[in-house]
């Protein structure tokens, strides 16, 4: 999992909060602006479930910064645009990247969250060049047929679509339900 300064910080813990690393192995990578906007919109820190480490950006000794580790999914939760782009572009100076790089080239499960609001073509190009290599791009677009209550069940409509795409259960929010047809 990788965090970057993409405003949206309450995406990053609910999704730590809601992984079971006694069930998966969990490694998180920070960027260096993400540890700005956490001290911004977490005052009391992240908290990290236990046992899961953390890992500096400039660090590529670390097993999933290779393909001949079989890591099954990264998420970039927040995703600014910035690191999006250069993952478009096949930049990858950090380790944040380099795993990122590696989840496309080995056509593993990639899963981007960006959080920006409105789009640029650039930011579109992106995307289409993400799709193309075969990433999941997962924008942090709440939805509120469930009615949330508060900020974090907003934020859970969220956290439990990228669940549902690493295909961990969950019981985040209830699921769209059909209407039964009335006679």
């Amino acid at each position: 999992m990788a965090i970057t300064g993409a405003s949206g910080a309450l995406y990053a813990q609910r999704l730590l909060d809601n992984l079971d690393p006694t069930a998966h192995e969990i490694h998180v990578v920070i960027s260096n602006y993400a540890h700005v906007v956490l001290a911004q919109e977490l005052p009391e820190g992240l908290r990290l479930p236990p046992g899961v480490p953390t890992h500096g950006l400039k660090s590529m000794n670390v097993p999933f910064a290779s393909g001949s580790n079989p890591f099954d999914a990264m998420v970039v939760i927040p995703c600014s645009m910035g690191t999006l782009g250069r993952i478009a572009h096949g930049f990858s100076e950090d380790v944040l990247l380099r795993a990122a790089d590696v989840m496309l080239k080995e056509r593993r499960k990639l899963i981007l969250v960006p959080r920006e609001t409105p789009l640029s073509l650039v930011h579109v190009r992106n995307f289409e060049l993400l799709l193309l290599a075969g990433a999941i791009l997962l924008p942090a677009n709440p939805s509120f047929y469930t009615r949330p209550q508060t900020i974090t069940g907003v934020v859970d409509t969220v956290v439990a679509r990228v669940l549902d795409h690493l295909g961990v259960a969950h019981n985040l929010v209830a699921r769209w339900q059909a209407e039964e047809e009335k006679h």
